[in-house]
């Protein structure tokens, strides 16, 4: 009599983050995580932070979503613990933390900064040029640095990304614009800047013009200003420059 041997499907890895440190580590944690694990990588994860308010399954959720992960099934959430099931996609992180005077907010990450764990990487694109020339960041390309040293930091309406902003759908503008909102409203920067009209004007203002706009999102001033892609000829390299020095001076006022 034939019998056939069965094996086990292997266990998932497993990762946990926090210790006991503040939630607020786990954005930068979840980070490097995301940036040592192969596209497609399918594993279990334990945040345990220390107890702090505003910590619980929806911020787990919004904290791996964040970092570049989907959130697989239910949330498990038992003793300020939360157990999640996360897929590595191609995605860029955020980078926040405690302290930042200016949170940038983009539409969604492109193939180049995918590619290279960095926003706004491309050559060409304007972005780092008009931070350093508006004196918000002081290294190229180093969201690190900007974080740590001028608290400057860094999300993205969408995690999916895409060759062109115009892929992403209305439906994940308003999803990503509500994660965005209780972000802001948990690690309170002093101020948001969204870079690229079209996001804010699919969600608040379909009229809005760049600049400080009416609307606040999670309780802080909003500057609008366009996007830096080098496919905007109509924004010059001084011009964008000046819109990141007028956010960083909202941000100083508030």
């Amino acid at each position: 009599m034939n019998t056939q041997s069965r094996t086990k499907p292997a266990a998932l890895p497993r990762i946990r983050l926090g210790n006991g440190c503040s939630a607020r580590n786990l954005p930068l944690a979840l980070a490097d995580q995301h940036r040592a694990l192969p596209v497609g990588r399918v594993v279990r994860a334990v945040l345990k932070p220390r107890p702090t308010r505003g910590w619980d399954s929806q911020l787990a959720v919004d904290l791996a979503i964040g970092a570049g992960f989907a959130s697989i099934g239910p949330v498990l959430y038992r003793k300020e613990a939360a157990y999640l099931t996360l897929e590595r996609l191609y995605s860029l992180s955020d980078t926040v933390g405690s302290g930042m005077k200016l949170l940038v907010v983009g539409l969604n990450p492109s193939p180049y900064s995918a590619d290279t764990g960095i926003g706004y990487a491309r050559p060409g694109n304007r972005f780092w040029p008009a931070a350093l020339q508006a004196g918000i960041a002081s290294i190229d390309r180093d969201p690190r640095h900007a974080l740590r040293y001028h608290g400057l930091g860094m999300t993205d309406l969408v995690r999916r990304t895409t060759r062109r902003a115009d892929q992403v759908s209305t439906n994940e503008y308003q999803a990503g614009f509500a994660r965005v909102a209780r972000l802001v409203q948990w690690l309170a920067p002093r101020a948001v800047c969204f870079v690229g009209l079209g996001g804010w004007r699919n969600i608040v203002d379909a009229k809005a013009k760049a600049g400080i706009q009416a609307s606040q999102v999670g309780c802080r001033p909003v500057y609008l200003m366009p996007h830096t892609s080098g496919l905007n000829a109509h924004a010059r390299l001084e011009d964008l420059a000046q819109h990141f020095a007028c956010a960083a001076s909202l941000a100083m006022r508030s």
